[in-house]
């Protein structure tokens, strides 16, 4: 294990490394955040979701596609990556897996068809980075696309609701990776897009430069707060906690500091199965119900 950095006087601050889906858990609930990112050993998780599986299935097919020479990018062969790399885990039964391999398949093969081959993208599942005064954030975008003399973040959904520009415009997440592309690549990048694969809608928002420094700024407060439960979590943790009480009883001095978020995206969590307020706060689902209602 590597030793802790001693501070001195006059150094720089250390960056708090994060990325959009630390800052996003640690909103939804410090708890899960703590389960997710400092315990050790890491509590158990429950079974794997289905509408995840899907969601990943298709992200998969899509990238494949784009890094096919041009001349195979055909409808046929995202339908081909599709079918070959469909993931089983959390349906209800291999009827229910069969079924929505076929409805992701007509997903793909309808977006796909609305495709230009040749329009090839800057980067496909691009890993984009940024540094401010405070943090170093990281993350990985979908489709970034260059449209004139400017690039697009294009995130792909397969939720079942609807998306608006509302979404594009509050989304941390593709507010952080335009203004990260936008320094990396030393090229604009203003336009953020959410492809709704279930209904071929596209919501777009166009950010300024204000509202993208809003958005860092966020994020920034976000992860201050997120360092400050990691030094207090490391500073109070008690090894033996892991090896002799359940994951719930383990860091009660933590929960009381940073106390849980209960509420109805609780049964969704990964983790309800040890959090008592989660599961009182809405019922547990099967893994394959979102993709049944």
């Amino acid at each position: 294990m590597a030793a802790e950095q001693l501070g001195f006087e006059g150094m720089p601050r250390r960056l708090y490394p994060c990325t959009p889906s630390r800052l996003n858990t640690w909103l939804d609930c410090p708890r899960r955040y703590r389960m997710t990112y400092l315990d050790r050993p890491k509590p158990e998780k429950g079974p794997p979701w289905a509408h995840n599986s899907v969601g990943a299935s298709v992200h998969n097919a899509l990238a494949g596609w784009w890094r096919l020479p041009i001349e195979e990018r055909t409808t046929e062969a995202a339908g081909r990556l599709l079918d070959r790399g469909w993931l089983t885990d959390g349906f209800r039964d291999d009827a229910q897996s069969i079924e929505w391999r076929h409805r992701a398949r007509e997903m793909v093969l309808r977006y796909t068809a609305g495709l230009d081959p040749a329009d090839e993208p800057v980067g496909v599942e691009r890993t984009v980075s940024m540094k401010t005064h405070l943090i170093t954030v990281q993350g990985r975008v979908d489709r970034l696309d260059r449209r004139g003399d400017e690039l697009v973040v294009v995130d792909y959904k397969t939720g079942r609701r609807p998306l608006t520009s509302d979404d594009a415009r509050a989304s941390l997440a593709l507010a952080l990776y335009a203004a990260s592309a936008n320094r990396m690549m030393r090229t604009r990048c203003r336009l953020v897009e959410l492809h709704h694969l279930p209904t071929g809608e596209v919501a777009v928002w166009e950010h300024t430069d204000d509202s993208l420094d809003r958005h860092v700024r966020r994020a920034e407060q976000i992860a201050e707060e997120c360092g400050e439960a990691d030094e207090w979590y490391r500073a109070h943790a008690r090894p033996v906690d892991a090896q002799v009480l359940p994951p719930e009883r383990r860091h009660a001095p933590f929960d009381e500091r940073f106390p849980p978020s209960p509420g109805a995206l609780c049964a969704w969590c990964d983790y309800v199965r040890h959090c008592p307020e989660g599961r009182a706060a809405a019922p547990a689902r099967d893994p394959w119900s979102a993709l049944a209602e």
